[in-house]
């Protein structure tokens, strides 16, 4: 796919963003101009469908070899489209379900060629977001089908961490660790439409039990004590990891919050800012050139958005957990904040790896 389209679609990824980061500070009582009053509901879908499912999508399709996966991306984009248009959730979510189940197919398509466990994991986890997007079609509230949604972003990063862990070859003990954190976080997903409460209890323990076997294990530890991009990288893979035992340990903890306020707050961000966003910010200035084919610089403001996100987020989590409002509401503000100042990075490192190209030698006059 050219380039150019790929942007678009990464546009359209980064709009979704931005409309999710006005929802949810407008959520978290920040007094924000709003289409209508339902438009905070959508704060969950844009983030996880229409900038997360595109983003992935994108990641996926542009390394893959076959020109049918930009449907994932492109199904996930026009979710998006279709939600901001004001059609019915059962559209939009049919349309992310298409998205999920060409997301399914591909991963089981990867294994069938060349048969591995994080192929399984990664399978498994778009299995996730073909179920939440089901859930989703039949119109059922969102806190239910925000822990499917969770599960899928967890199990695909945890597929790809553990497809690297195979450079050192980890003792059987460790890989079957791995298979019972994934078992448990799966078993408290199936529970949780039987019995919601009790499923969210049992898949909390399955994300603390992932959460410390990426801590113990992932090679991220090795790369802390490197130097530039590497370094950077890994401290943000490790923060990243503590947030996932955190939010872990908050959802078996107060599973039964599980349904809106501020124990629900510190649950979710617990693991999307602290968890996901701190993936996306390690593998951001790799997996953008991959997408855009553009380059870029390693930038030492780039622990700037980093560190910001953290403290933020620390003192969002604090706000909930003590019904600090005013800690929870500028917390919340700090973390829109340094998501803001990962995109403009992002685009300073972009123009300060093409001012560092050697010019191009001159035309020989004829």
């Amino acid at each position: 796919m050219p380039h150019s389209t790929r942007i678009v679609l990464m546009v359209l990824a980064g709009l979704s963003l931005l409309a999710a980061l006005w929802t949810g500070l407008a959520r978290i009582g920040w007094d924000l101009p709003l289409p209508n009053a339902d438009f905070v509901s959508l704060h969950g879908p844009l983030m996880v469908i229409g900038f997360l499912g595109t983003l992935i999508g994108l990641e996926r399709a542009a390394a893959a070899e076959s020109f049918w996966v930009y449907a994932i991306p492109v199904f996930s984009a026009l979710s998006i489209l279709a939600l901001l248009c004001g059609a019915t959730q059962e559209t939009v979510a049919l349309l992310a379900l298409i998205a999920a189940l060409l997301f399914t197919v591909f991963f089981a398509g990867l294994y069938r060629r060349q048969p591995s466990e994080p192929f399984v994991v990664m399978t498994l986890s778009a299995a996730a977001l073909s179920v939440a997007n089901m859930v989703w079609v039949a119109e059922t509230p969102v806190p239910q089908v925000v822990p499917w949604w969770v599960g899928f972003l967890v199990l695909m990063i945890a597929g790809e961490r553990l497809e690297l862990t195979r450079v050192r070859q980890p003792p059987l003990s460790a890989r079957m660790q791995f298979r019972c954190s994934v078992a448990i976080l799966l078993l408290g997903l199936i529970v949780s439409v039987f019995a919601f409460f009790a499923g969210v209890r049992v898949a909390g323990a399955g994300l603390l039990a992932l959460a410390c076997w990426l801590l113990r294990y992932d090679l991220a530890w090795q790369s802390l004590r490197l130097s530039g991009m590497p370094r950077f990288m890994a401290s943000c893979l490790i923060a990243g990891y503590i947030w996932l035992a955190a939010g872990g340990l908050l959802w078996l903890l107060f599973s039964g919050s599980f349904v809106a306020g501020a124990l629900y707050d510190a649950m979710l961000h617990a693991i999307f800012l602290g968890f996901v966003f701190s993936m996306i910010f390690a593998h951001g200035p790799i997996i953008l050139p991959v997408i855009t084919g553009v380059k870029m610089a390693f930038l030492k403001s780039f622990y700037l958005h980093a560190t910001l996100l953290h403290a933020a987020l620390v003192l969002r989590v604090y706000g909930d957990l003590g019904f600090v409002t005013a800690a929870q509401k500028w917390g919340g503000a700090l973390n829109a904040l340094a998501i803001i100042l990962f995109l403009g990075n992002n685009i300073r490192a972009v123009k300060v790896a093409n001012a560092a190209r050697p010019a191009a030698p001159p035309a020989p006059s004829r």
